[in-house]
């Protein structure tokens, strides 16, 4: 899944349904060359280098009978993809300094946000190791394909927010759900999480203020306006073989932005990039023409 999705949040639930007594060991291996990925892994004996100058446990010791949770394996390095891959079809693996194999009793599940299978293909990924790890795979849609989950993240991260600033929950206004959902979050639920907190550090007062969700979500403007791929990137606007009028297509567009903003004027008006006052004297118009019920 796309980073902020919450990739580690679901490992560390998989890891409690698993086994909710059993220890739950996290690792981070981007930028983990070979030597600290075995190190950190697998541990050493004493004398193994320089400066060993007692046992190290590793994270799969450590882990024991619970869960060993990789993160950003994409950017695992070559070297360190052969003991991967070692670990998961032998079940065992070498501390530093030692001859002696050890046996890992930890399930193990990882993570990332690039696509496995194209760096595979280009030769940047293991294809044995990435076939081992598809045995089973979840993924995490990004937050623009799940909106229904908006206003539950909001109640949470309200609540959460609220708790850790020693504050009192604020009550959001109904129509900030729908302004949220007009805008593609790039940066996923870690984004939103992001967008509370700082709306809820500067509240005041009994509802909570709009103006902070308001200015994060008129900072990327620019990308508001345009189409755009499943994946937030700007896409090109296409048309069947007859194109629309310049005034067919602003109803069109008015149709559009009132349809994603729930009919509510205030946030169609702004993703339309006009005033409120201009759009209801348009929909008036359109209401006039007979397109519709706007």
């Amino acid at each position: 899944g796309e980073s902020g999705t919450g990739k580690e949040l679901i490992a560390r639930v998989i890891a409690r349904l698993y086994n909710s007594e059993a220890p739950y060991v996290a690792v981070n291996v981007a930028g983990l060359d070979d030597n600290m990925f075995s190190d950190t892994l697998f541990g050493h004996l004493k004398g193994a280098f320089t400066g060993a100058d007692a046992d190290r446990r590793g994270m799969i010791e450590q882990a024991g009978d619970g869960v060993l949770f990789l993160d950003e394996i994409g950017d695992l390095a070559p070297g360190s993809q052969v003991k991967l891959l070692r670990l998961l079809q032998e079940g065992e693996y070498f501390p530093l300094g030692s001859d002696r194999p050890k046996r890992s009793r930890a399930k193990i599940l990882v993570a990332t946000n690039r696509d496995l299978e194209q760096l595979q293909l280009a030769g940047e990924f293991r294809k044995d190791l990435y076939y081992r790890l598809k045995t089973h795979q979840v993924q995490l849609p990004p937050l623009r394909e799940r909106q229904d989950d908006i206003p539950l993240l909001l109640n949470h991260f309200l609540q959460l927010s609220a708790a850790e600033l020693g504050k009192k929950v604020p009550t959001p206004p109904p129509e900030l759900a729908v302004l949220l959902t007009t805008y593609h979050f790039p940066g996923n639920v870690r984004e939103l999480a992001g967008m509370v907190y700082d709306a809820v550090s500067c509240h005041q007062g009994a509802k909570l203020s709009m103006e902070s969700f308001k200015q994060a979500i008129n900072a990327n403007k620019p990308l508001q306006g345009l189409a755009q791929n499943e994946d937030g990137a700007t896409a090109q606007l296409s048309f069947h073989a007859k194109l629309p009028t310049l005034v067919q297509a602003a109803d069109l567009l008015v149709v559009e932005a009132m349809q994603r903003a729930q009919n509510n004027q205030g946030i169609a008006a702004d993703m339309l990039g006009i005033s409120r006052p201009a759009l209801s004297k348009r929909l008036k118009k359109m209401r006039e023409a007979g397109l519709g019920t706007l």
